[in-house]
């Protein structure tokens, strides 16, 4: 493409912007009306939404050596495979679980809300702004959702609306309505006489598991740290911050009871192993005393103390199996007992083994939950009973893993045997006293190791069980930001904003996109390579005539511009004979062809307007004249001079009328009689300019029959009338020239949009066209 090519499709492209930009400003009271209705419903909105506040919180959880408690293993921290650690996870998931929010409830007495009387929503009242208190004695299951309304009447006494009853009672009087018993307590040194507050009754396990799947528990963003932040969005600030510091009240309590019962359960454990051993090492104590005083010794000789050292250290190595399978025969035995069945299992002391650790873990871990289960549910629950069964095949587990370990070190124990007994061998002189006395003393010395093992592990367990601290420290207490995170106004207005300009703009879109109707020049241009005269405006009046000679309305403008545009329309050739037709009815061809006939009258030319529309005739009723004699007349009859068929008006002396006459039975037949060419001119030779108004071509064919006395064919489309579909009919006279030199009069054109009266042919009226008449006409 040139330069000039690119400018001039820059130029269309600008110029079908500002009309698109116009067709919609149109309707700018549309989008005015929208925004207004969107932003007034969002303020509604704003104005009568709960709002809703985020409460925030942080905690530090500590680990177990910080929060001197302790965990399921942590008394034999020292034995390895039986250390424990703190998991975040699990302490996040605590912190939501629903149990832990139940006892928050509880403790809180919020499964009973209460609520004002407002204007059209009812606030929550909480904290300072109750009036009463209710505090629940007992309340059964048909107390969930039940709502009574509490009326203060003044001088301690209120009355209870329930179910259409009214009943009446003083403060701190007990009260049955069937579904459980209350007291309602008066708030100190307030005086609300006439108030009206609903008392919501809620089922706390719903409204627990509600509050706890909207708790958020996030971990701190830092990789090595272990804080985690808390926030609850709650319509009640103050309920929400209660909520949040009761919760980790809660569960620092529960942090302490639980580390509180494991060191009980370790404490029982200890004190049977001990009191276990004392009994065996007294025995053992007594035979060293009975086997020395029967064989009289004092003092061992130094015989075999060269095979001794050799033998010692397979000596020691027996002695430490035989202490890990003391111990291991003690775990067995405690989990073997049926009293323990729902005890925790402490350790299992100095056993290195990774599978027993991670089962005894699990074993506890399980308890702890049957426990925490037990306090809101009885034994047969299903929860608890699938937990016991659990229980049941990890105590299998875990003995099945202790005998297996048991059979590992009594084999390596038989080895070490063995090599002990090669030494043995080589010290057959030794005395059987010498070595009988050897094996009492190793059994004294394994006895008197374990017991004071475990005293010490004792002291350990009673000093954690006094100096339990809680699970967790508060970084930052609960508090409520004081905007609303919900619903948020200037999100509420930005949508309010879009809706206001989306919803016209799609509405009118819609509309046009489903107008078939002829809307705007381009409409017209795009159809059909048919020349386009000019526009006529909007009549606002319900006049017929509009052309008059003092008449300066757009309207009469219009008309005097396309009277102009008529002189060069065949640059010098005659037209005297001017047709006019269109599509269908109504598009206004009386109206022009009567009011162009005046333009032209006014300008000192004889201009007769002739009826030829037999079938609908109108235009001799446009200006209040009777229509009973006219050209059926003429044409039905032999002898009726053109003369008598001429009718004056009063709008002009130079412009004069012909009636239809009477609506014939056989208009098409007529039409193509010979009188009518020596009627048109008769007429051509008495006046200067003949303008016939014809039938729709679009409806009826009658126009056609008068296609070879006619010079020009002036077809009008009318704005939002004319259908699109019907501008291929004028497109298709013009193309195969069914009409002579036919061309285009748009008619009810109005002021803005995407069309505009007088566009392309004048100042005042419009903007010029890139292409107007003339260019169309001559082809430039």
């Amino acid at each position: 493409m040139t330069d000039q090519e690119n400018l001039l499709a820059e130029d269309s492209e600008q110029i079908n912007f500002k009309e698109i930009i116009l067709k919609y400003l149109r309707y700018w009271y549309l989008f005015l009306l929208a925004t207004i209705v969107f932003f007034g419903l969002a303020y509604l909105y704003l104005r009568y939404t709960t709002p809703q506040y985020l409460v925030t919180t942080s905690i530090l959880v500590k680990s177990d050596q910080q929060s001197g408690g302790l965990t399921e293993s942590a008394v034999f921290n020292d034995i390895p495979g039986f250390k424990s650690s703190t998991n975040i996870d699990n302490e996040i998931r605590l912190l939501k679980s629903q149990s832990l929010m139940y006892r928050v409830f509880n403790e809180l007495d919020l499964h009973v809300t209460y609520y004002g009387e407002g204007r059209i929503k009812d606030p929550e009242l909480y904290g300072n702004s109750l009036p009463f208190r209710v505090i629940t004695n007992k309340l059964d299951t048909l107390s969930h959702n039940k709502v009574i309304t509490v009326h203060l009447r003044g001088n301690n006494v209120y009355n209870i609306e329930y179910n259409e009853k009214v009943s009446t009672h003083k403060f701190g009087q007990s009260v049955n309505l069937g579904f459980g018993e209350f007291t309602i307590v008066s708030a100190p040194a307030r005086n609300r006489e006439g108030m009206r507050v609903r008392v919501h009754f809620h089922d706390t396990e719903k409204v627990a598991s509600n509050y706890s799947n909207r708790l958020v528990v996030e971990k701190d963003q830092l990789a090595w740290s272990s804080a985690l932040m808390l926030s609850l969005v709650d319509p009640v600030p103050e309920k929400g911050v209660d909520i949040l510091n009761k919760l980790i009240e809660v569960y620092n309590k529960e942090a302490v009871e639980d580390k509180n019962v494991i060191a009980a359960n370790t404490i029982e454990f200890i004190n049977e192993r001990l009191k276990f051993l004392t009994d065996e090492l007294t025995d053992v104590e007594k035979d060293v005393e009975e086997y020395k005083r029967e064989r009289r010794l004092v003092n061992v000789g130094t015989e075999a103390e060269m095979y001794l050292q050799g033998r010692t250290g397979y000596d020691q190595q027996l002695a430490e199996y035989d202490l890990q399978l003391e111990i291991l025969s003690s775990i067995e035995n405690y989990l073997s007992k049926g009293d323990n069945d729902f005890g925790l299992v402490p350790s299992s002391l100095s056993i290195g083994d990774p599978t027993l650790q991670r089962l005894i873990d699990r074993f506890n871990e399980l308890q702890l939950e049957r426990q925490r289960l037990l306090l809101t549910n009885k034994p047969n629950n299903p929860l608890v009973q699938n937990l016991a069964e659990q229980l049941n095949d990890l105590r299998l587990n875990i003995l099945e893993n202790l005998r297996n370990i048991q059979q590992s070190m009594e084999l390596t124990r038989s080895n070490l045997q063995a090599n002990f007994a090669q030494f043995e061998s080589k010290i057959e002189q030794v005395p059987l006293m010498e070595r009988e006395i050897q094996a009492i003393s190793r059994q004294q010395g394994i006895k008197e190791g374990l017991y004071l093992y475990l005293l010490q592990k004792r002291e350990e367990s009673a000093l954690s069980l006094a100096a339990t601290v809680s699970n967790s420290r508060v970084i930052d207490p609960a508090t409520a930001g004081s905007i609303p995170v919900s619903p948020e106004s200037s999100t509420f207005y930005m949508y309010a904003l879009i809706l206001g300009l989306g919803v016209p703009f799609a509405f009118i879109f819609v509309k046009e996109m489903l107008n078939n109707k002829v809307q705007e020049h381009k409409d017209v241009d795009k159809a059909t390579a048919t020349p386009v005269l000019g526009e006529i405006a909007h009549k606002r009046s319900g006049e017929s005539l509009v052309v008059t000679k003092d008449s300066r309305s757009p309207v009469a403008e219009l008309f005097r511009l396309i009277r102009a545009n008529l002189q060069f329309a065949n640059a010098g050739k005659e037209n005297k004979v001017m047709l006019v037709t269109s599509s269908a009815s109504g598009e206004g061809k009386t109206f022009f062809s009567l009011n162009l006939g005046a333009s032209l009258a006014l300008s000192g030319k004889r201009v007769v307007v002739v009826d030829f529309d037999l079938r609908k005739p109108s235009l001799l009723q446009n200006l209040a004249m009777t229509n009973d004699f006219g050209i059926t007349n003429y044409l039905v009859t032999e002898n009726t001079p053109i003369n008598d068929l001429i009718k004056p008006t009063k709008v002009s002396p130079n412009l004069f009328l012909v009636g239809a006459g009477p609506i014939p039975p056989n208009p098409s037949e007529l039409m193509l009689l010979p009188k009518i060419g020596e009627l048109i001119e008769g007429l051509r030779q008495r006046f200067d300019y003949v303008i016939i108004d014809t039938s729709p071509v679009g409806q009826v064919a009658d126009a056609f029959s008068l296609s070879a006395y006619i010079d020009v064919s002036l077809y009008l489309i009318r704005y939002q009338f004319t259908e699109k579909e019907q501008v291929k009919i004028v497109d298709d006279i013009y193309k195969k020239k069914k009409l002579k030199h036919t061309m285009i009069v748009l008619n009810d054109a109005r002021k803005g949009g995407g069309y505009g009266y007088g566009k392309g042919y004048g100042y005042g009226y419009g903007q010029e066209k890139k292409k107007g008449f003339f260019g169309r006409l001559f082809g430039k």
